[in-house]
C-alpha cells in the first residue's frame, strides 16, 4: 500500500461522524426511495422518537431544529428552535433553519408540506414507523446509518435489544393477561379508542396484556354498546395536560360502569412519547405499564434495568 494510500485512509477514519462525506450516504427511506445525503452536519429532527436517537447517538449538537413532540431530553425543546406539530409542519418553518438534511417520522405533514420539502435541494429521509421490536430496531439503525455512525447505532440497537430480551422474561411470568382498551380521548360520550396496527396495540402487548379491541386497525370512536361488548378490565391513556382523559371521566361514564374497569378502578395514564414514541426508551416504558397491570411482578421488575438508558452509545 503506498503512502498516500495510507494517509487516505487514516484521514477518513479520523473523520468525525456527521461531517460532510465526500461520496455520500445512501438511505432507502419510507417511502421507497433512495436518498443520498453528502452533509448530515445539520439536522431538522421531526418525530420525538428521532430525536431521542439523535441525542443517544451523540448528535445533540448537529441538531438545528426539532418538532413538538420531542419532549425527551427536556433539553431539546428548551435548546432547538421548535417547528411545530409533525402533522401541522409548515415547509418555510423547516428550511428556514438552513438544514443540510430533514429527518423525519412516516406520517409527518401535512402532504402540500412534505411536497415542497422533497422537491427542495435539502435531502429529506422518511423514517419507517413500525410498530414492533423489529420496527424500532430498524428505526435506530437507519438514523444512525443516515448520520453515518454505524457503529453508534449498533451500540445502541444492542442495549435496545437486550432490554427488549429482559421484557419477554418478564411477560412469561404473566399468568392471566388483562384487556387494556387504550383511549386517546373522550368526545361526546365516545371513547376514542386504539385498535391494532397502532402504537398502543403494541405497548399493551408487549407489558404482557391483551387489547379489548379486535375488531379494527388504527383509531376509532365507540359507542356504548361497542364498550360494554370489549369487557375491558383497564382503561389506558396518555397525559395531555388540561387535554388529558381521567379516571373520574372514565367511572363515570355509563358504558364504563358497566364493566371491570369501573368495578376494579383500573385507570393508568402515562406520558406520551415514553409510551408511545417507540424510541430507545421503549422497554423501559412497558416494563412499568406492566408493573403497573400486574403489581406482583414488581420485585421481579426491580431487576430489569434497561441498559438504553446508561449505554454510552456516542463517540
Amino acid at each position: 500500500m503506498t503512502i498516500c494510500r495510507t494517509l487516505a485512509l487514516l484521514a477518513l477514519c479520523l473523520l468525525p461522524p456527521g461531517a460532510a462525506i465526500a461520496e455520500g450516504i445512501t438511505v432507502h427511506d419510507a417511502r421507497d426511495r433512495d436518498v443520498v445525503i453528502n452533509d448530515p452536519s445539520r439536522i431538522v429532527s421531526i418525530g420525538g422518537a428521532i430525536t431521542e436517537i439523535l441525542y443517544a447517538l451523540g448528535f445533540a449538537d448537529r441538531i438545528a431544529g426539532v418538532d413538538a413532540t420531542s419532549l425527551y431530553p427536556p433539553s431539546a425543546l428548551r435548546d432547538k428552535p421548535d417547528v411545530g406539530y409533525m402533522r401541522q409542519l409548515s415547509a418555510e418553518g423547516v428550511l428556514g433553519l438552513h438544514p443540510s438534511l430533514v429527518l423525519a417520522v412516516q406520517g409527518s405533514g401535512p402532504k402540500e408540506t412534505m411536497d415542497v420539502l422533497e422537491a427542495a435541494k435539502v435531502p429529506l429521509v422518511l423514517v419507517p414507523e413500525t410498530f414492533s421490536e423489529a420496527g424500532l430496531i430498524e428505526k435506530i439503525r437507519l438514523v444512525g446509518h443516515a448520520m453515518g455512525a454505524d457503529p453508534r447505532a449498533a451500540c445502541l440497537s444492542a442495549a435496545v435489544e437486550g432490554d427488549l430480551a429482559q421484557l419477554r422474561l418478564l411477560r412469561a411470568r404473566v399468568t392471566k393477561p388483562v384487556r387494556v382498551m387504550f383511549v386517546m380521548s373522550m368526545v361526546g360520550g365516545r371513547a376514542m379508542a386504539a385498535g391494532h396496527k397502532t402504537a398502543a396495540d403494541e405497548i399493551i402487548q408487549l407489558a404482557g396484556a391483551v387489547n379489548a379491541i379486535d375488531g379494527y386497525d388504527g383509531y376509532k370512536p365507540l359507542n356504548d354498546e361497542a364498550i360494554v361488548a370489549a369487557k375491558p378490565d383497564v382503561v389506558l391513556s396518555i397525559e395531555r395536560g388540561k387535554d388529558s382523559l381521567n379516571a373520574e371521566a372514565v367511572f363515570a361514564h355509563p358504558a364504563f360502569a358497566l364493566t371491570p374497569v369501573a368495578a376494579n378502578k383500573a385507570f393508568i395514564s402515562m406520558e406520551g412519547l415514553y409510551l408511545l414514541g417507540f424510541g430507545p426508551r421503549t422497554a423501559a416504558a412497558a416494563r412499568d405499564l406492566s408493573v403497573k397491570l400486574y403489581p406482583a411482578l414488581a420485585s421481579q421488575a426491580d431487576s430489569f434495568r434497561p441498559a438504553a438508558l446508561t449505554a454510552n452509545c456516542r463517540q
